[in-house]
């Protein structure tokens, strides 16, 4: 009888909280639809291999040179230019046709990349970015990298970079991407501070290369690594307000996400200075942000605190608000086999004039006028 008891009373609290979260974004949604309120997107997006033509001295991108076994040619480098900026552009824009406050990226090969990209945004969508990467020692020259626009998001101090120390199954040396850190301030319309510092970490962890289960360490320990760097940050600051993105290589479930950095599926499982999984019940619903023989996986996640999940409105600060896998018509395969997939670039060697291999992700976060 205590047995049920106790599963009838676990019922009803989650049902209360359903209602709580359900009656906050109604809430929200009714604010926004009022104008009173201000909305920000901070986004992911990896972009599949933005290689220039230029063999880059010390990196292994023969296969994206004009004579390498892509036939990376100037046209090609140009629509994939062209295909990015217009992703991008939109990302946010269901929310705010501005777009975009922040996009954290993967796969770039250098700044200038980063540069021609931007530059395309502002000619075609004039969309004004600014573009941050550090270089790594990723084997084929691959970083991470971050773009913000000046009149929502203020830099603050230098960016910082960690490298990954790990290993094979083999002992072979794991050559990954820069953890990057951003810190800064989101700008109200005014272009003004809002109080609390925010502190994106932009990701991506070792591959499956060898299989899940052998390479699991490695994106273990560069969880751990990111982990450390949060810790520290919480140190300084109990209350910091931290967003973690990138390509994980994992699922929301697997143990670099869910143990390691202690990620939670829902709101009501985080602890103080935890983290909330903001994608983790959308791939729990069949949604993920890429494909692979047939099934989804959702290796790109957004982490946000629990100070930056449990802000209050009234203290007029910038409060958690949803999550979004951005998997529109435009960047989805729509016939063949491949149907509902994302449009690569490329596939199988063959050239497809496509975007990438995942779809962009995002949160929106809002503070009242």
């Amino acid at each position: 009888m205590r047995g049920i008891n106790q599963k009838i009373n676990m019922k009803h609290i989650f049902s209360r909280l359903m209602v709580v979260a359900i009656a906050l974004l109604m809430a929200y949604n009714t604010a926004l639809a009022d104008n009173d309120m201000m909305v920000r997107c901070i986004a992911f997006y990896n972009l599949e291999n933005l290689f220039d033509t230029i063999h880059d001295e010390g990196k292994n991108d023969y296969e994206y040179l004009p004579d390498g076994g892509m036939k990376w040619t100037s046209m090609k480098y140009q629509h994939k230019l062209h295909n990015m900026a217009y992703a991008i552009a939109q990302l946010g824009t269901d929310e705010d046709p501005r777009g975009a406050a922040c996009v954290g990226v993967s796969e770039v090969e250098n700044i200038g990349c980063l540069y021609d990209l931007c530059k395309e945004l502002k000619e075609k969508h004039n969309r004004n970015y600014v573009p941050i990467l550090l270089e790594g020692p990723d084997r084929r020259g691959v970083d991470v990298g971050f773009l913000y626009n000046p009149d929502m998001f203020k830099p603050v101090g230098q960016p910082k970079g960690y490298e990954l120390k790990a290993h094979y199954a083999d002992g072979g040396v794991v050559r990954s991407r820069l953890q990057l850190w951003v810190s800064g301030y989101l700008l109200d319309d005014n272009r003004k501070i809002v109080m609390d510092k925010i502190h994106i970490s932009v990701n991506h962890w070792p591959s499956r290369y060898g299989g899940e289960e052998s390479s699991r360490a490695t994106r273990d320990t560069a969880a751990m690594l990111c982990k450390q760097v949060c810790d520290s940050i919480y140190m300084r600051e109990p209350n910091a307000k931290i967003i973690v993105m990138g390509d994980l290589n994992d699922d929301p479930y697997n143990h670099s996400c869910a143990v390691v950095m202690g990620a939670k599926k829902t709101r009501e499982e985080v602890e103080a200075q935890g983290f909330f999984n903001t994608m983790w019940q959308k791939l729990d619903r069949g949604i993920g942000s890429l494909a692979y023989q047939g099934s989804w996986n959702l290796f790109d996640q957004i982490f946000i605190s629990e100070p930056l999940m449990n802000a209050k409105l009234e203290d007029g600060k910038w409060v958690y608000w949803k999550s979004q896998i951005f998997n529109k018509p435009f960047l989805t395969v729509q016939e063949g086999k491949d149907k509902g997939t994302p449009l690569r670039t490329v596939k199988s060697g063959v050239w497809q004039d496509g975007y990438a291999d995942h779809y962009p992700t995002m949160i929106y976060v809002v503070k009242k006028k």
